[in-house]
């Protein structure tokens, strides 16, 4: 316990040190910690903490998503649900069954493979997603679709995931059968989600006292994680549902007694916002730590580039796709929006936790490990540093 407690300590201070670095160099954060975390890993040092599967999702998805969807305009959200909706589940298909066959024609890998690694790279990645757009001011609306649709896609990508991996190459599960385990994953994970929240609000509204409500929130947001993985459906659909009704204080089939106090709510959001702090600081260091920099740099550049490119085009065609089956809609989603859905769609901790949860024998899995970190450094370093020099250029364009 003391050696965890030790190596939490020294990454915390380390990440401590380099908010103060990127605020005055005025860097994102997380990208000044995934700098950080490559430049320690070439130099040789070390924690002793590794970056693993577990420790994404139990440890730090938990109280990211949680506090993300605390803070989602319900009313907004909901105006907004069907382009979201649809962006989280016929964006992400698209997007996999576009890089899995890139993957393929361009650089020859097995179907198999290629197909898990489109999969797992095709949700944009709440973490990633949110903690940018802390730091920058983007449009409200524009705001929403991309944090909304990073929240909700997730569950999608996990329950392909599941399926192609398991796939055994010779017999592809039939369209009925890709729908109903979606609809059993995505739909459990809500109901766990929902049922979790309304659990704790109606124990909350009878302790009137806020570090109780407090504590109420925290197991909730671990507590419906926790149960929707041991039930096989979607944990971080059943921690966002969590953070959703939580959020929200006068759902109208919430009892009066189920609401918790406004001095309960004031506290909450500090809370939280230090909750995810510290998640934040954690993951993407250790991203930078764990980056396999030799394999990036060395034969596998040209590997990478190319990946990186399907995966930018990938998820162009999906937004500006679903965009413009929108356009002549109540839901239309205006150029501007489409370029920072296209260019905000960042991947993250999500794409790493599935990478490392890949069997050992699994062929092309070292290749798949090491260009998910590589789109994920990408993802946050370079489209992380010029998102503002693209909405300052949107708004510009706008303003003409």
């Amino acid at each position: 316990m003391g050696v965890i407690i030790s190596q939490a300590v020294a990454l915390l201070v380390i990440a401590s040190l380099v908010a103060v670095a990127a605020r005055r160099l005025r860097l994102p954060y997380t990208v000044g910690l995934v700098l950080a975390g490559i430049g320690l890993s070439l130099s040789g040092f070390g924690t002793g903490t590794s970056l693993t599967h577990d420790l994404i999702f139990l440890g730090i998805l938990p109280p990211l998503l949680f506090e993300a969807a605390l803070g989602i305009p319900w009313s907004e959200f909901r105006r907004d649900a069907i382009p979201i909706v649809g962006l989280a589940t016929l964006g992400v298909i698209l997007s996999a069954a576009l890089v899995a066959a890139g993957m393929v024609q361009l650089l020859g890998w097995p179907t198999h493979p290629a197909l898990i690694f489109g999969v797992l790279i095709a949700a944009t990645d709440p973490v990633a997603v949110i903690a940018m757009f802390k730091s920058i001011p983007v449009p409200r609306r524009s705001r929403l679709l991309v944090e909304a649709e990073s929240l909700l896609n997730d569950g999608v990508a996990a329950v392909l995931f599941g399926m192609v991996l398991a796939w055994d190459g010779i017999a592809a599960p039939g369209a009925l059968a890709v729908s109903l385990d979606l609809v059993l994953v995505v739909g459990g994970g809500l109901a766990v989600g929902i049922a979790c929240a309304v659990v704790a609000l109606a124990l909350a509204g009878r302790a009137d006292d806020h570090l109780v409500e407090t504590v109420l929130t925290a197991v909730a947001a671990y507590g419906s994680f926790l149960a929707a993985e041991n039930l096989h459906v979607s944990g971080v659909l059943a921690t966002v549902a969590a953070g959703l009704v939580m959020g929200k204080a006068d759902l109208p089939w919430l009892k009066k007694s189920c609401i918790i106090t406004p001095r309960g709510r004031e506290f909450l959001k500090p809370f939280w916002e230090f909750a995810a702090f510290v998640a934040n600081s954690l993951i993407f260091l250790l991203i930078g730590l764990a980056v396999p920099a030799g394999r990036l740099i060395g034969s596998g550049s040209f590997a990478l580039l190319v990946t990186i490119g399907l995966v930018l085009a990938a998820r162009a065609a999906a937004v500006y796709g679903i965009g413009i089956s929108f356009s002549r809609t109540r839901w239309a989603i205006s150029s501007a929006a489409q370029h920072i859905l296209w260019w905000g769609g960042l991947r993250g901790a999500l794409g790493l936790a599935l990478a490392l949860s890949l069997p050992p024998e699994l062929a092309y899995r070292g290749d798949i490990i090491v260009m998910t970190f590589g789109v994920v450094v990408f993802s946050v370093v370079i489209q992380g540093l010029s998102m503002p020099s693209l909405l300052k250029k949107l708004k510009a364009c706008e303003s003409e």
